[in-house]
């Protein structure tokens, strides 16, 4: 039977590992912490779990259909990406279930969040285009295996351009660009900004079972 200090969170690092860094963690705490948990927690998930597979399809592919692969990669990483920024955990409602505090269970709207509010995303996507592109893209993907409501997937387009909103076309691998520019653009913020630490912790408290 597995016990708490065998889940592996991020990497190597454990539950037990995370309940040893976690009340050193201060909102508004020293930035040196907060930039260590980002290296050694966020990071490692990240990678290991989404930007590494990517990176693999992406060099082995042959721009067919290995596109629609990851973009599904990508989809699922909007939605962990956006619900560590607002600290919120997944909840499956059954009949009679009702959400806590920090809970969602539908992800359209952390979707378009992310693509209307989020940079570089939001130079693209108005929220009514992301409602589109969440309907169209991420839940066809997830569901079908294919694109739908006429959006297709091609490998690159022009530089900084993630979408042809006019043709509903998704730029692949400037998807990917502009993903891992956020992610930056999220560490930064992390070591300075207390709403954005304390949905962290929350965040990774979650992965604690």
């Amino acid at each position: 039977m597995s016990t708490l200090g065998d889940v592996h969170m991020a990497g190597s690092k454990t539950a037990d590992d995370w309940q040893v860094v976690r009340p050193k963690l201060v909102p508004g705490g020293e930035q040196s912490l907060w930039e260590e948990a980002f290296r050694s927690y966020f990071l490692p998930r990240l990678w290991l779990r989404y930007l590494d597979p990517i990176k693999l399809i992406q060099e082995h592919g042959t721009f067919q259909v290995e596109g629609f692969s990851i973009v599904a990669i990508q989809c699922s990483l909007i939605e962990f990406l956006e619900s560590t920024a607002q600290g919120l955990s997944y909840h499956y409602l059954r009949r009679g279930d009702r959400l806590g505090p920090y809970e969602y269970s539908n992800s359209s709207k952390l979707f378009v969040d992310f693509l209307s509010v989020r940079r570089p995303f939001a130079n693209d996507f108005s929220r009514q285009l992301a409602q589109d592109f969440y309907e169209g893209v991420r839940c066809g993907l997830i569901h079908e295996a294919r694109t739908k409501k006429s959006w297709k997937i091609w490998g690159q387009g022009p530089s900084g351009t993630v979408i042809d909103a006019v043709r509903k076309i998704v730029y692949r691998d400037n998807f990917q660009t502009a993903l891992l520019e956020f992610v930056d653009w999220y560490k930064r913020s992390l070591l300075a900004d207390v709403p954005f630490q304390e949905a962290f912790i929350r965040k990774f408290d979650i992965f604690c079972p």
